[in-house]
């Protein structure tokens, strides 16, 4: 069973139709018992890191979270789901993250020719022995919505990464805690396969 977190964040219905599709056993809780007892836990979501800190810390989520990830659980952020598992976000500088991995959530430098939010597909430079990336063809492009990126503080765990106005921090991978900027979800095939990935764990 995969547990995905409804914490009034969004783009729960696209995440829950791509495993769905892939055949996997889903279900969309806020339920903390729920959440523990599940295989694997995602966290997706759109919208502000303050806000969704919030709403996680209103609805008990944030010590189910990190027993969940300290237990072993196979975890996956996607988008605001990545920023929130790491210490800070200039978007809400007052706010602390779950800071279940060490780096801050940065502003997209402004550059001319370039839209933010950054929207629409990037390739990807992948690094070698990702899990989450196994059998996926080299340079994939996947989708993005965003206007805040990763800069982590462990490079080591940086799975992926991306240029766009600046070097975007695109995914990581530490133990059993896994995230993306990108949307897996709305990603074509190559998001599937990483989902699958994921879901195999």
């Amino acid at each position: 069973m995969i547990a995905i977190i409804d914490y009034d964040a969004g783009n729960l219905k696209s995440v829950e139709k791509a495993f769905i599709s892939l055949g996997q056993e889903i279900v969309v809780t806020r339920d903390s018992s729920e959440i523990a007892e599940a295989q694997k836990i995602v966290l997706p979501g759109v919208g502000s890191f303050g806000n969704a800190m919030n709403h996680l810390d209103h609805l008990g989520l944030i010590d189910t979270i990190k027993t969940a990830v300290h237990k072993g659980t196979p975890f996956l952020g996607i988008c605001l789901g990545l920023h929130l598992l790491f210490e800070r976000s200039e978007e809400a500088p007052e706010v602390e993250g779950l800071s279940l991995l060490e780096g801050e959530i940065l502003k997209i430098p402004a550059q001319e020719g370039l839209k933010i939010p950054h929207m629409g597909w990037n390739s990807l430079d992948i690094k070698q022995g990702s899990k989450l990336f196994n059998g996926v063809e080299k340079s994939p492009y996947v989708y993005f919505v965003h206007s805040y990126y990763l800069k982590a503080a462990d490079e080591n765990i940086v799975s992926a990464s991306t240029e766009y106005s600046t070097h975007i921090h695109a995914a990581v991978e530490k133990d059993n805690v896994f995230a993306c900027q990108f949307h897996p979800e709305k990603s074509s095939t190559v998001g599937l396969k990483m989902l699958s990935n994921f879901a195999k764990l």
